[in-house]
């Protein structure tokens, strides 16, 4: 029998020779075994268009979009039929909408471009037609990669671009798209030396200069990015874009007053824009200005009814309540059938609380349910990969590979890793332990998982951590050690002591205690029900793909309670488990057990966490702000009736 692929190469060998009906008799069979076949979905929509079956290509162009949301070809076809329907607003959406999910699509350009002239648009058309322009100019392979990386395909992306780039060695725009892919992949160092170089070779190149700013945030480097946005302002001061950006910059590194007059320069330049104003209220959010957040959100709402990152950037206070008129103009706008994909995810998220909060619990429930599934659909996450990747920890990390190493790393008692799962409370211990005198708060470092990345090596498909670890000597774990330390001091103020609260950490204890025996841990762990429930109401900026799915962040936590067992059982006494539900019952025994074992004495103004001023940037940040409270305990148990996929795969 034919397997998928044979079929499928079938079926876009009957289309490219104009066999249409053929082709569509094909990828409809394939359908049928997978209602949400991608690439079955688009050859019949292709298939059904040719075939002047407009409303078939419509209904599979539908489904299609459910299934991969952020597919661009897909929105491209969208844009054809609708040029075959007579509908240019229509075919001029789509084709937008095609070249923000996928820039290397040559014809969506082309067709922007006609569309904007037709419609005397001149500038726009001329906007257009020089990203066609860019493009058809481009080296074929890097198109390829462009669209490669734009759909997802990152290992055959890399293989082109490398390939290419053996022969190009100083191409800047392949020097980009490689420092692209390896953001993709987690390899942090590598793209920021990457669009370091690049942009020394075409430091008048902007975008080059975007990408390497991004690069450096990501890589925690605040100042050095802050830097570069300084440099791009120099040369335009009255550039909204570069001052929108430096505005950004300048939050990230503590500068709240010139970030925030930053932002207010670029509004008095483009009033009401709703992106500088949810930015603006982001940045009044860390700081601590919680009324103000609120008025900025409520105006970037204001500016644009339908600009669901202001509405979930209210939902994510925690502790704001949506009144009458918001909940119904957040149904009206999640019932129009134009809204833009990220902007349904966080409106359906931003509804979701609200609905919860007027007590709905059906009608919410439905909503956390379709913001997760069009995540879901976007990331293409896999619990099977996940399970087996945990599981190899397991198998690497061994009592003997600690025995062998028991001297190795380096010594610096510095670092203490708060870690498990979002949404377990660990927030409320760093807010816990950074209010001692003797303890630095920082942020989710990214260092030890772009450590971790690292070692998986290059080739194609294979990965060789963590096994690696048994290749590795003493000198090269303290050498990993020392790098960490000096990375991660520019977080710090000068407390002898800081938290490094990145939870995906726990997958990485064996590597931690390798290169920083003396460290820390803190193991926060929540109630199954109530963790898992929360994450699942959680829209994550980024990662954390696991919650987007009831099975799929059961599976999650049953993998890291079966991995912390096996770090408890290697490496005994290692990690302090908290359980946030005994912190609730008794913080001051809890905050002096964690104080005795970081070896530092008891101070008072601990457990007056809610009173420490210090900006915090993750979910739980106004909930930090207040005294304890179990506002959050036994929140599922009103949504019991839909959960059950969630009992199913925590089991026991």
């Amino acid at each position: 029998m034919s397997t998928r692929e044979e079929r499928l190469k079938q079926a876009q060998s009957a289309l490219q020779s104009g066999q249409f009906d053929a082709g569509l008799t094909a990828a409809r069979a394939l359908i049928t075994d997978d209602p949400s076949d991608g690439e079955a979905l688009y050859l019949a929509a292709v298939a059904s268009r040719y075939l002047k079956r407009f409303d078939d290509a419509a209904e599979h162009l539908a489904a299609l979009h459910v299934a991969m949301p952020e597919y661009g070809r897909a929105w491209q076809e969208q844009g054809h039929l609708s040029l075959a329907r007579a509908d240019a607003a229509g075919a001029l959406d789509a084709f937008t909408r095609a070249t923000r999910f996928n820039p290397a699509l040559e014809a969506s350009w082309r067709e922007q471009a006609r569309l904007h002239a037709q419609a005397g648009r001149s500038g726009e058309a001329q906007a257009a037609s020089a990203q066609q322009q860019r493009l058809s100019a481009l080296p074929r392979e890097l198109v390829a990669v462009t669209n490669h990386l734009a759909e997802g395909r990152l290992v055959r992306a890399e293989e082109i671009c490398r390939h290419y780039m053996r022969a190009n060695t100083q191409n800047v725009e392949g020097m980009r798209l490689l420092a692209k892919i390896g953001i993709e992949l987690g390899i942090l160092d590598d793209a920021e030396f990457l669009l370091e170089s690049a942009v020394s070779f075409a430091p008048d190149d902007i975008q080059l200069r975007f990408d390497y700013i991004d690069a450096l945030r990501r890589r925690q480097k605040s100042a050095e990015a802050r830097e570069q946005a300084e440099a791009l302002l120099l040369r335009d001061p009255a550039n909204v874009l570069f001052q929108s950006r430096l505005a950004i910059e300048c939050i990230q590194t503590g500068e709240y007053d010139r970030g925030l007059d930053l932002f207010d320069s670029v509004l008095e330049k483009i009033p009401g824009d709703p992106a500088s104003l949810t930015s603006r209220g982001h940045a009044l959010k860390t700081k601590g200005d919680r009324a103000e957040a609120e008025a900025s959100y409520r105006a970037a709402i204001t500016s644009k009814p339908g600009h669901g990152d202001a509405y979930y950037a209210l939902a994510n206070l925690k502790t704001y309540t949506f009144g009458g008129d918001e909940l119904a103009a957040m149904k009206a706008q999640i019932e129009r059938g134009d809204l833009a994909f990220m902007d349904r995810v966080h409106l359906n998220f931003a509804l979701a609380k609200a609905l919860e909060d007027a007590g709905d619990y059906e009608g919410a429930f439905k909503c956390y349910d379709e913001g997760n599934t069009l995540k879901r659909a976007q990331t293409r996450y896999s619990a099977d990969a996940m399970s087996a990747e945990l599981a190899k920890q397991k198998s690497a990390c061994t009592a003997e590979l600690f025995a062998k190493h028991d001297c190795a790393g380096h010594s610096a008692p510095d670092p203490i890793f708060i870690l498990g799962l979002p949404r377990a409370g660990s927030t409320l211990l760093e807010q816990i332990l950074a209010s001692h005198s003797l303890i630095d708060g920082t942020l989710e470092l990214p260092n030890i998982l772009a450590l971790a990345h690292r070692l998986r090596g290059r080739k194609a498909g294979q990965s060789r951590y963590p096994e690696i670890l048994h290749d590795l000597s003493g000198e090269q774990f303290a050498k990993f050690g020392e790098d960490f330390i000096e990375n991660t001091r520019l977080h710090r103020a000068d407390a002898p002591f800081f938290i490094d609260k990145m939870p995906n950490n726990f997958r990485h204890i064996g590597l931690i205690h390798l290169i920083l025996p003396n460290a820390k841990i803190i193991d926060a762990r929540r109630a199954p029900m109530d963790c898992c429930f929360s994450g699942f109401k959680q829209l994550f900026a980024e990662g954390q793909e696991f919650t987007y799915g009831l099975t799929e962040v059961g599976r999650y936590y049953s993998d890291y309670v079966d991995l912390m067992e096996h770090w408890d059982t290697v490496l005994p006494g290692k990690v302090l488990r908290v359980q946030h539900e005994d912190v609730l019952d008794d913080l001051e025994g809890q905050t002096r057990r964690m104080l005795d074992f970081l070896e530092v004495p008891f101070e008072e103004q601990c457990l007056a966490f809610h009173q420490t001023d210090r900006a915090v940037r993750t979910a739980s940040s106004e909930q930090v702000r207040e005294p304890i409270n179990r506002k959050g305990q036994d929140a599922w148990k009103p949504f019991e009736p839909w959960l059950g996929d969630l009992k199913a795969a925590l089991g026991e």
